[in-house]
This record gives structure tokens, sequence and C-alpha cells, in this order.
């Protein structure tokens, strides 16, 4: 089938058969390494991207369900024409949210979906929200602070350009 849906804000089109995941067309055919494979159940997150702005488990999710929907994945964050990170990805950077990085990805995604909703989460609420996502590393405290310093930095980013 012909599957055509928007991915970080361009158009794409891509012939899937209907039985893939939005996770094996990203990755295998159009190239995309930010969504990670983990457990391949919908349980770990390293797969998120967000679909319509709403965390989405790729590894589950079947390609055919994007049509005519904004699909954001890690690698449209960044501003491409200044190549500037997101303020979510530069809060993990400061705040050395990552050890191993596999569950980077699924972190970042739900943080972005978290703080579009609740631009100034507490501690609880960061933690009700990351839930899902695990890290076998350890870096749970490092993620909600970086997850904290992202809300600020957004919050400046907002006052700076209105």
């Amino acid at each position: 089938m012909e599957l055509s849906f928007e991915l970080n804000g361009r158009p794409a089109h891509v012939r899937v058969d209907r039985h893939r995941t939005l996770l094996q067309v990203l990755r295998d055919d159009l190239g995309l390494n930010g969504p990670k494979y983990g457990c391949g159940l919908a349980q770990c997150g390293a797969c998120t991207v967000l679909v319509d702005q709403a965390p989405a488990r790729a590894c589950v999710m079947r390609a055919a369900r994007v049509a005519g929907r904004r699909v954001s994945t890690l690698e449209g964050l960044a501003d491409r024409e200044t190549g500037r990170l997101h303020p979510v990805q530069q809060a993990f950077i400061d705040c050395q949210g990552a050890q191993c990085g596999y569950c980077l990805n699924g972190m970042v995604m739900t943080a972005c979906a978290l703080l579009a909703g609740n631009p100034a989460p507490g501690e609880a609420e960061i933690r009700q929200a990351m839930r899902d996502n695990l890290c076998r590393c350890g870096a749970h405290q490092e993620i909600i602070a970086a997850i904290q310093r992202a809300a600020i930095l957004l919050r400046n980013d907002e006052a700076a350009h209105g």
C-alpha cells in the first residue's frame, strides 16, 4: 500500500506492506535511527515517537495507522536551519540524562509530549509521565533533572520569542 503522512514537518510517501510496523518503516525504509527496537512489546519505550503530538510505541503500531497524520521522531526535534538542539535535547546533555543512551529516544520524546501539555510539571508528575520508559543504567535522577531543566529552557525560549 502507498502510505502518506507528515514526518518531522515534511511530507513522507512510502510503499509499505500493511503488516509492517511504524518502527520498521522509520528505520528500514526511511533511515531514521532515533527510535530504537527494544522489547517489541510496547513495554520499554525505546521506540517512542510522537503521533499527532502524543507518544506512541512504534514497535507495535502498524505503519498504516499513521496515514494522513503527523509523526515526529528524535531527528525532527532540532532546528533544521540553525542546527540548534531542541531544549529537551539540550537539557538531557546539560544534565547528563543518559548513560548508555539506548532509552534516550523514548525519554526525550515522552518528555517533549509531557512538557507540551504541562510546561511546569512537578517531580511527581514527571515520574508519572515517564513511568513506562525503562532505563537499565539507572540514570533516573539525571533524567528527572533534565526534564526539570528542559521546562525552564522551554519557558525561557517562549519568553524570548513570544
